[in-house]
């Protein structure tokens, strides 16, 4: 009896697991890594990118690789690094004045990110949402 609360208990758990863990069907790793920051914390590597790979996009073998080309060398480091939020999110840049001086504010990033759009079964590229801040250099991978 007590075998089977402990495997209860471990089914449950690993239920707990999938769901905080597991990218949502039709995901972009991009949403994926924004989602998956906002519950945990950045372990320093691609821990979460490589999960992702690893569910929703097991034959892109060089996304290591990619994200470390593009400046991602950790999770939060594609979010800073490499993607971004697309520029149609952004707020516009606007003028106030403040004590008789006009100052002018800059875009910015939305406060939050709004649902992902999509990408197929398999792909490793950002939804709508976001854009690639900077070409991969050459890597080895496809």
């Amino acid at each position: 009896m007590d075998a089977s609360i402990a495997d209860e208990a471990e089914a449950y758990v690993r239920g707990l697991l999938s769901e905080w863990l597991d990218p949502d069907p039709g995901e972009c790793l991009a949403c994926y890594l924004d989602r998956a920051l906002e519950r945990h914390r950045c372990a320093g590597d691609l821990a979460l990118a490589e999960h992702y790979r690893d569910v929703a996009a097991p034959r892109a073998t060089a996304l290591v690789e990619r994200l470390e080309s593009m400046g991602g060398f950790c999770d939060c480091e594609v979010l800073c690094n490499a993607l971004q939020p697309a520029w149609h999110l952004w707020s516009t840049s606007r003028e106030i004045e403040i004590d008789g001086r006009e100052i002018v504010l800059e875009a910015e990033p939305p406060p939050s990110m709004p649902p992902c759009t999509g990408v197929r079964r398999g792909s490793t590229q950002p939804c709508r949402n976001w854009h690639t801040m900077r070409r991969p250099a050459r890597y080895r991978g496809r």
